[in-house]
Formats: structure tokens, sequence, C-alpha cells
């Protein structure tokens, strides 16, 4: 089956906002076809699968199956399935939530090109926006203050929920509708409307600064990104320390991530996952750079496909992980489609670490507790990483 991290939250609390995990917290560790986890996606499928599984999937597909037959909707119905069966990853997605879903993982998103993060009094800051897109031509700038969308506060709220609000809903919000956004810099307030658009992502930067060792900051695993891990890092001088900064990664393709472990590792184990009873390894490849001195920065935000990597790194003694505990997203879920066409994404089984620690509810603790936020972090990596060995 392919390989994919979807991680939504356990029950939408409104339309397309599961889709905005994406980017702010996802695991997809299978698809219903082909062999895990191969390098393309297969369409969600009907495919019978083994117990206990199988007997959850009728379950939610008869629920669509009578909701569509009484003239009332499906995805309301299927959803109504999933929350009863205590699947706490469970999810349902229309046919075009799960292509938005899909073109997500393939880097693709309707956005207006801002990144926001919270900070600790509740306030939504903008710490990125990204050129070209509709929030640059607006003239809108990091540290910015997001203080609404379309009218509604977002102070206080989970970032995965300003997401949604920005990106809006994957049908009736496509690239070209208009979004209103409550602003402030200093003393200033404004509101300023901005269309969406269709934006690729930069999962993957790498800076090297003169006075310190790279840093590999990766947001999410879409599809690409574990080459453009082993890229970056093979372009790094011999015996060049490296920050692996995974803080806020919201996981992605979990192939993605075993072949960014293989940048770091000269094969060997990368993950273990039962999918219904059935036991299953990852593997990295071959060839890479074990000698090269690491710390995987991370924070509560990292999860699920990004989890499984600071885990492989962790256990295996590559890595000094820095940073709080991460966020314990470790199910795996299989896509099923339903009658009319929407897609059930059900738990299906868990992944654990070399070592064999299960990370679903618990996440990874980090070898070195300290504060992720802002630059301070990064400095106490760099620290770190002086006392493992040559750096440039």
């Amino acid at each position: 089956m392919s390989g994919r991290d979807l991680f939504c939250q356990p029950r939408r609390p409104r339309r397309g906002a599961a889709l905005a995990f994406v980017f702010t917290g996802v695991l997809v560790a299978g698809a219903a076809t082909g062999s895990f986890p191969g390098s393309d996606r297969k369409p969600a499928s009907d495919t019978a699968r083994s117990a206990p599984s199988a007997g959850r999937q009728e379950e939610v597909a008869r629920a669509a199956a009578e909701a569509m037959e009484d003239g009332k909707s499906p995805v309301e119905a299927a959803e109504r399935a999933v929350s009863r069966s205590g699947d706490r990853w469970g999810a349902v997605y229309s046919s075009g939530e799960y292509e938005e879903l899909e073109d997500a993982l393939d880097g693709r998103y309707t956005g207006v090109g801002l990144s926001a993060r919270r900070e600790r009094d509740g306030r939504i800051e903008v710490t990125g926006v990204r050129d070209g897109s509709p929030a640059a031509e607006a003239g809108i700038r990091e540290g910015d203050r997001l203080r609404s969308v379309d009218g509604e506060r977002v102070d206080g709220r989970p970032v995965p929920e300003v997401v949604s609000l920005l990106r809006g809903d994957g049908e009736k919000d496509p690239a070209g509708t208009a979004v209103r956004l409550g602003l402030e810099r200093g003393t200033r307030a404004w509101t300023e409307t901005v269309r969406r658009a269709r934006l690729s992502t930069d999962s993957v930067t790498v800076r090297t600064p003169a006075d310190g060792p790279a840093v590999v900051r990766v947001t999410s695993f879409t599809k690409g990104v574990g080459e453009q891990v082993r890229s970056a890092v093979a372009g790094l001088p011999s015996g060049a320390g490296v920050v692996l900064d995974l803080r806020g990664n919201s996981g992605g393709l979990v192939g993605e991530a075993v072949t960014a472990a293989s940048a770091f590792l000269d094969g060997g184990l990368v993950a273990t996952y039962d999918v219904d009873g059935d036991q299953r390894a990852l593997h990295a490849e071959v060839g890479g750079d074990t000698t090269r001195p690491l710390v995987a920065l991370v924070d509560g935000g990292t999860m699920s496909a990004a989890e499984l990597l600071t885990g492989a790194l962790q256990d295996r003694g590559r890595a000094v992980v820095l940073g709080s505990r991460t966020f314990g997203k470790g199910s795996v879920q299989m896509p099923s489609r339903l009658p009319g066409g929407s897609v059930a994404e059900l738990t299906v089984g868990h992944y654990r670490t070399p070592l064999g620690r299960g990370v679903d509810g618990t996440g990874i603790t980090p070898d070195l507790e300290v504060d992720p936020e802002g630059p301070a972090a990064l400095e106490r990596a760099r620290t770190v990483l002086s006392g493992l060995g040559p750096t440039a």
C-alpha cells in the first residue's frame, strides 16, 4: 500500500478543517492498494480488508448508503458512524476535500501564503509570507499579528483552526475567492481583503550561516521532500554539523520521512507498524552519512511522520533530540471509497520506533528538554552540536 501520513483531528469543527492538518499536523500510513511505502499513492478503494477494520469500514459505508437512500448527506452520516466507532483519528472527506488533500500532499494547496504560530498569550503571529503570494502582494509582513479571518476572532485558537479559516472550504472557497483579514502591526490595526490562490509548498529550507552549522528545516513531508533532504545534506562540507529543525512539522508521506532518514542512516530499521495485526517494517536505504554531527529540534507541533523520523534517529543513537515532547500521533489509517464518492480514513494499526516504543498518545521525549520557541532553541542546538564533533 502506498504510504501517506494523514493526521486529522478526531472530529472536524467545520468543513475543510481536517485538510489544514496536512500541514499543521498529520499520519497517512497506508492506502488501500499497492505495497507500503510505495513512492506513488494509489486512489482510495473499496477493496475488502481483514477484521477488525473491515467491520468498521462496512458500518461506515452502510451509514452513507442509507443516508443517500433517505435523501440525506452521506458524508454527515459517515462522520457520525466514525464518531460512534471511537476511532480518534478516523475522518470522512467529500470527494472534493479528498482531492484537495491529495494535492496538498503533492505540495500544492489553496491559500493566501501565510504561516503563523500562536504565542504564549494566545495571539496569532505571522511567521512567514510566501514570495509572490496574495499575502505578500497585500503587504503583510512577518511579525504582523493576525486578529481575525472573515470576522472571526482567532486569538487563542489552535493554529490548525486558523489555517483552516485562511484556506477555507476546499469546495466552496476555491482559488479566487476573497478572505478578509484583520491585522495589527504595532499601533496600527487594519483590515485587508485578499484572494486565495493555488500555491506550492516550500517544505525544505537550508541555511548555512558562516558562524555556525547548517540548519535544515523540514515543515512537512510532501512528495519529493525526502530526496530534497538527502541532497541538502550531501551538499554540505564533510563533517559539517546539522540542525534538523522539525518544529511544527505536520507529517505527511511516510515514505518521504523514511527517505529523509536515509540521509543519516546506512540502512537498517526506521520503524515497524501493524495493519490489523500484520507486522511490517520500514528500512532506510544504505549509504547515508553516519558520522556527521546531528541535532534534531522538535516541539509539540512535531507530528506523526516527523515523529517517526525523530524516533528512528534517537533510538539508533544517530542524533541528539532537543526541544519539547512531540505531539504523539502514531496510528495508521487506510482510505476507502464510500457510496456517493466520499472517502473514509479509518485507523487500522500503529507504528513503533526501532526500539519498540509506541508513539501514539505519548510522543517522543527529547534527550534534552528546552524551550523550543525562538532563536534561543537554535543557539542551544548549536551548543550541543559543538560538543558532538567537527562542524563547519
